[in-house]
């Protein structure tokens, strides 16, 4: 009996010795589509390696805002995350191509497109910059919301705006549209929403109803001013933390429920704004005529952030796919 005790003891200490554990932040809060997805993820990774690889997914911001992510990857304390526009371009600019203002407009599906055809090109940039890219989501189309009606590009002059600190991309877009930038942690937009700190922000509309800024805000701008991706990465140091047998399956596994994420966004972001035009928030529109200002402004942007943010190879090639 002691015998057969010592054994199953040292098959149990055995098992727990070669299983690794990948712990990931995400801001996505419990019960949205998101952390569904992702926990159903965690389980048949679990499943797929024999409980030698598992999933341990901080959701609601946790672990801090993305910026505090990255620095608790980079000092050992986590080993991934979902990012997205600043953090994202942090790790590898050239991902902020796509989010070029004024690019696709409202054509959603020629975005999404693209992306997936400079997905190697990107993915060769995260391993270059220490991270297994194993999945992009597709966030949507941003759009401007604010608690004063703002009927053309011009008459942003002067809103205070939040923009996320550091964001070089925002940055641009905002002093060439002459907004008034108003650097916030993203846990910090609705209560400045409220108590007058910023009169604007911007996101997807998934987003947008995620984070209550709808109940704070009165106006939307039907007239998208980007385009947003995120990327689930693990780093590389996580990433050969993983049995080389097991690698090929955790990655399709991760990809599949990315995807699927990236699947209910579309839905989730067409009925986030019917949810906002049902609690009021009057939808306005700009005229046809500031397209052509939009387009103006994007290359203003580009000539500011080209072979700093992003490099002129990843502009050269998200080209030929327009």
């Amino acid at each position: 009996m002691f015998k057969s005790l010592f054994v199953l003891g040292a098959f149990l200490f055995t098992t727990q010795l070669f299983a690794v554990t990948l712990k990931f932040g995400v801001l996505a809060p419990e019960g949205t589509n998101w952390a569904k997805q992702m926990k159903k993820m965690a389980k048949e990774v679990k499943k797929a390696t024999d409980g030698k690889v598992k999933y341990k997914i901080y959701f609601g911001g946790s672990q801090g805002d993305e910026h505090d992510v990255l620095r608790k990857i980079r000092v050992g304390q986590l080993h991934g995350g979902m990012f997205t526009g600043k953090t994202l371009g942090d790790i590898n600019g050239d991902v902020r191509v796509v989010e070029l203002p004024f690019t696709f407009l409202h054509d959603r599906a020629k975005a999404w497109s693209t992306v997936q055809k400079m997905a190697g090109f990107f993915n060769k940039g995260f391993l270059k910059n220490e991270f297994t890219n194993l999945g992009f989501s597709e966030l949507g189309l941003v759009y401007f919301v604010s608690q004063k009606e703002t009927p053309n590009i011009k008459s942003l002059n002067g809103v205070k705006i939040w923009s996320w600190e550091g964001d070089k991309l925002v940055s641009s877009m905002i002093e060439e549209m002459k907004l008034v930038s108003i650097p916030l942690p993203l846990p910090d937009v609705l209560s400045s929403l409220s108590t007058g700190i910023i009169e604007a922000a911007y996101a997807p509309p998934l987003g947008i109803v995620s984070l209550q800024w709808n109940t704070k805000i009165k106006y939307l701008v039907d007239f998208p001013i980007a385009y947003s991706v995120g990327a689930f990465l693990l780093s590389n140091k996580g990433w050969k933390k993983i049995p080389a047998k097991y690698q090929d399956v955790v990655k399709k596994i991760s990809e599949k429920y990315i995807a699927k994420v990236s699947e209910a966004n579309i839905s989730d972001n067409e009925a986030a704004l019917e949810s906002m035009k049902q609690l009021g928030v009057k939808f306005s529109k700009f005229p046809d005529s500031d397209v052509q200002t939009g387009k103006a402004l994007r290359e203003k942007i580009i000539k500011r952030l080209e072979g700093k943010l992003f490099s002129s190879e990843a502009l050269k090639l998200l080209k030929t796919h327009l």
